[in-house]
Formats: structure tokens, C-alpha cells, sequence
């Protein structure tokens, strides 16, 4: 039963971090070029590769591959997008 209870807890686990690197992905994509250089950041380009590639990494590598992409997403998520829509004005 434990392991059950396990398999069903990492799949949850799983697919959060799917979600939360696609959204990074679209959030990294739907932003301006020039603010990513603005806010002393990789460039846009290079933070599209990493997050695509950490979401695709997430399915073909079994448990290193939701770990780079909870990385990723996370670096992404806690320092790149605040600086982002503070440099254009979005901030909240």
C-alpha cells in the first residue's frame, strides 16, 4: 500500500514541476528582449534553452530530469521574473 501511496505522491510531484517549467517557458517567452539584459540576466535566447530543455529533460531523464527542471524553473521563478517586471514596470 505504501508504495502505492508513493508512486501516486511523486506523480503529483511530477507534473507541479512540469507545470511550473512550462509556465516559466511561456512567461520567459512572452517578455521583452532587451529586459533580460536590462536587469544584468542571461538573454532571453539562453533562458528559453534552458527552461525547454529542462522540460524535456524532465521526460526523458527519470529522476534527474524533474530535478534540473525544478531548478530551472525555480531560479527562474524566484530571481529572473521578479527582476523582470520590476525593469518593466509590472511589478506588484
Amino acid at each position: 500500500m505504501l508504495q502505492g501511496v508513493a508512486g501516486v505522491v511523486l506523480g503529483i510531484v511530477f507534473w507541479a514541476v512540469i507545470a511550473a517549467a512550462i509556465y516559466a517557458f511561456i512567461h520567459a517567452a512572452l517578455q521583452r528582449p532587451d529586459a533580460y539584459t536590462a536587469a544584468g540576466k542571461l538573454t532571453k535566447p539562453v533562458w528559453l534553452l534552458i527552461l525547454g530543455g529542462s522540460v524535456l529533460l524532465a521526460f526523458v531523464l527519470s529522476i534527474m530530469g524533474p530535478v534540473i527542471a525544478a531548478c530551472a524553473a525555480g531560479v527562474y521563478l524566484v530571481d529572473v521574473r521578479p527582476k523582470l517586471l520590476e525593469i518593466q514596470g509590472k511589478s506588484r
